[in-house]
Formats: C-alpha cells, sequence, structure tokens
C-alpha cells in the first residue's frame, strides 16, 4: 500500500457539463497541507480537425474554502433573486439527468484533462 505521504492527490470528482468538464481534486502537499483544485477543461475544434483542449485552474487552500464557499453561494443566490425571472429559476430547479459526477482515480483514459 502506497504511503499516504508520497500521495499527492486525495480524491477527485468530475462534473461534465456540455463541451466543457469541471475537475475538483484534493490534492496534500508533502507536509499534508490539504488544497482543492478545480479545473475548467473545454475541448476545442482546431483547423487540421483535431481536437485540443484549453484548460483554467484555480488553487483553493483549506484556511479559504469557508469564504470561497460563502462568496459562490452568494453569488449563486444574487443571480437567481435579483437576475432570473421565475421561469428560469424552476427551469434551473426541475429535475436532471445525473451528470457524470462519479469519484474517480484519476486513472482514465478520458484526455479532457
Amino acid at each position: 500500500m502506497e504511503d499516504r505521504h508520497d500521495q499527492e492527490e486525495i480524491y477527485s470528482q468530475r462534473i461534465k457539463a456540455g463541451k466543457r468538464t469541471y475537475f475538483f481534486d484534493v490534492k496534500a502537499t508533502r507536509g499534508q497541507d490539504y488544497y482543492l483544485t478545480i479545473t475548467e477543461s473545454k475541448r476545442k475544434l482546431r483547423d487540421d480537425d483535431t481536437f485540443s483542449y484549453e484548460k483554467h485552474k484555480i488553487f483553493l487552500y483549506k484556511e479559504d474554502f469557508a469564504k470561497f464557499v460563502d462568496a459562490l453561494q452568494d453569488a449563486v443566490d444574487y443571480v437567481r433573486e435579483e437576475l432570473l425571472t421565475e421561469e428560469e429559476v424552476a427551469e434551473l430547479d426541475r429535475p436532471r439527468p445525473a451528470y457524470n459526477d462519479e469519484p474517480y482515480n484519476g486513472n482514465t483514459t478520458d484526455t479532457t484533462y
């Protein structure tokens, strides 16, 4: 069994959303300080009909988790309460098919990361 001190990635979750895929990865430093990376990966078609992936990444450290979650919830609440119509809110609240949001171990053939 691998020693946890040698393990960088602790947990991953992938959310597919149209042309974008979001990855939520919990990682540890050598000193066992934990942080989260949030990666947005978007598939792009090149001129030669092959694909590339445009990626954007946020590093979120554990001491900022609560502030980040609070600010994200405030922003979502503002959009829902101040900017959307009742019909748009109802559309957001309707049940949807599950996204591919199962935790994965990072050993996948999916190259969207």
